[in-house]
């Protein structure tokens, strides 16, 4: 793991009254990781097994079990308290084990286990991303946890071809060979509601599914046009975040290049497809080579318009455009080169020029078809525009954004918001809780997914005000941000007992913070790291008139008792490789 070391010291004794947002800060921390526990013990037993009835699939799967733990380790590397990164410890064994020794009897990817090698067997990236959501992030808890070593290299292998049982990639084309992909390689058939569906089960009187399905045959009839997924697909660019993780944990360059060497495959055929990006690529490398040509076609592609067999009504569902530009991100972390982005936000504008007025009003579209583009609404289509700005900083990207009280925020125009977002979590919180005591499923009739809605673990608004970073959620990709925090005299991430932050203001080349020691006893110490990876050079520190130079990814602060002040921070972004190292390591 590459070393870096913090060289700058600043000390605040300015004293501030602690605000409203930091108490509300540092009570949501507590009361999260509180909810945690009680979580836990209500839906794990002592093996950290999840007291579920495991299933295949992508109705209820293994992906849907391991979203009980989304964001436990991301709510401790805030600041939670350890109780947290030990119990998702726990349930992440746990989970691993139990959907290892789980087995499908009719689905034949899964008769050997669900999980080989600690890993899905064979699934979709939209699924695969969201069950690996928890995993990905436990590097910014503690990476030198030797279990999250050995698996973060492993599973960046399964797509650099380093074991034979997953031949997933195939290196001259520079394409993944299915949309189904994992620890046992490509499925190179189409896909059968079966694959789908998972294993025959009663549902009426016992489980109630969350599609509203009302039997096995409604379940295999929602999958029924899930069928295309041989060839490539843009929701594989998930499979980067793996390489990803191993770059910034080892620094070999193997996973960087080969990061680089997919992500530009998907460059390349979103420029020769006239700036959009195709949702099927063949087997021999060309658009649409695996839907008779149609670069729409595929799983959760542009043309992705299915019957909800409950109504009868029509489901559009192009997923990959709710997280497939993070895959091009990934490649900005590690180049730095913000054409990765701009090619997102362009083909925004793209799809956008195809509007028309209809009764005096403009309609765009946001599906592509047989017939062309469909699906017209009153609102563009800005699939990914809030990132590609906050990735570019750019007022061409700015304005592609509808309103956004966050970054309405950060403009000087919502004062109100951290405590409203703070105060919204809340409410979340105490909801998600009170949905928990009302549950009455046993664990013979419930679905892996039944306690998603309940996860305590509520970091969205956290995210946001202290680190000045975008939502995680469930897509399965890094952390952005500007911030990030470390506490030197606990040797542990997270911000310090006692002190929170408000990132108040982000430009693409500053970002304003307020630091405050809610504590009137006891001096508290902080470490600013520019990104959550180190990416982002800090070039000089303002802060009540005085000024320090950086020049490096860590800043220290010392906060007297009961004190606090707002700093000024220079910065040149993605200027350092990406590195999930502490600043002492």
């Amino acid at each position: 793991m590459r070393q870096t070391t913090p060289e700058t010291v600043l000390t605040i004794a300015t004293p501030m009254a602690p605000p409203y947002w930091a108490l509300l800060e540092r009570a949501l921390l507590q009361a999260a990781a509180a909810a945690c526990q009680e979580f836990f013990a209500r839906y794990f037993d002592e093996r950290g097994y999840l007291k579920c009835v495991p299933r295949w699939g992508g109705d209820d799967g293994p992906d849907d079990a391991a979203e009980n733990l989304l964001n436990w380790p991301l709510l401790y590397a805030l600041g939670a308290p350890e109780s947290v990164l030990v119990l998702y410890r726990r349930g992440w064994e746990g989970h691993l084990r139990q959907y290892t020794e789980a087995r499908t009897t009719v689905v034949p990817l899964a008769r050997e286990g669900m999980y080989d090698k600690e890993f899905i067997v064979c699934f979709d990236w939209f699924h695969t991303g969201e069950g690996l959501s928890a995993f990905i992030l436990e590097g910014l808890a503690d990476p030198t946890d030797r279990a999250f070593q050995q698996r973060t290299q492993r599973y960046a292998g399964f797509y650099l071809n380093e074991d034979p049982a997953a031949p997933n990639y195939d290196p001259d084309r520079r394409l993944i060979r299915s949309l189904f992909n994992g620890s046992r390689g490509p499925l190179l058939r189409p896909a059968t509601p079966v694959d789908w569906a998972g294993d025959p089960i009663e549902i009426a009187g016992r489980f109630t599914p969350l599609h509203g399905e009302r039997s096995y045959q409604e379940m295999l009839a929602h999958f029924r046009d899930y069928t295309d997924i041989v060839g490539d697909h843009p929701l594989n660019l998930g499979a980067t975040t793996l390489a990803f993780n191993a770059y910034a944990l080892t620094g070999d360059l193997k996973y960087k290049n080969w990061l680089l060497e997919y992500v530009d495959a998907w460059v390349e055929r979103t420029r020769a497809n006239g700036g959009i990006v195709p949702t099927n690529i063949g087997l021999d490398g060309t658009i649409g080579g695996a839907c008779e040509g149609r670069w729409w076609g595929g799983v959760y592609g542009w043309g992705f318009t299915v019957v909800v067999p409950q109504t009868g009504e029509l489901a559009h569902r192009p997923s990959f455009y709710t997280r497939s530009h993070y895959g091009f991100a990934n490649a900005l972390l590690v180049t730095g080169d913000l054409q990765y982005i701009q090619l997102w936000g362009q083909m925004i504008d793209k799809v956008n020029s195809n509007k028309k007025v209809v009764n005096g009003q403009t309609l765009y579209p946001h599906m592509y078809g047989d017939q062309g583009w469909y699906q017209y609404r009153p609102e563009p289509f800005s699939a990914g525009a809030l990132e590609t700005y906050y990735w570019t900083m750019k007022a061409e990207d700015r304005r592609r954004v509808a309103q956004d009280r966050w970054l309405a925020f950060l403009e000087g125009k919502a004062p109100d918001y951290p405590v409203q977002a703070l105060q919204h979590d809340f409410e979340r919180l105490r909801k998600k809780i009170e949905e928990m005591h009302k549950d009455v499923y046993t664990p013979d009739t419930r679905m892996s997914d039944d306690p998603n809605d309940k996860n305590p673990a509520t970091t969205d608004a956290l995210v946001q005000l202290m680190l000045g970073g975008l939502p995680t959620g469930r897509v399965g990709y890094p952390l952005h941000c500007r911030l990030r925090y470390f506490d030197p005299e606990r040797r542990r991430a997270g911000i310090p007992e006692d002190v929170a932050a408000l990132v108040e203001g982000i430009t693409a080349d500053q970002v304003t913070v307020t630091l405050v020691n809610t504590s009137p006893l006891r001096e508290r110490t902080v470490i600013l790291q520019g990104g959550a990876y180190g990416e982002h050079q800090l070039l000089s520190a303002q802060c009540e008139g005085r000024e320090v130079q950086v020049d490096g990814p860590h800043l220290t602060i010392h906060l007297a008792p009961g004190s606090g002040s707002r700093l000024e921070i220079r910065m040149r972004r993605y200027a350092n490789q990406p590195t999930f190292a502490f600043p002492w390591d």
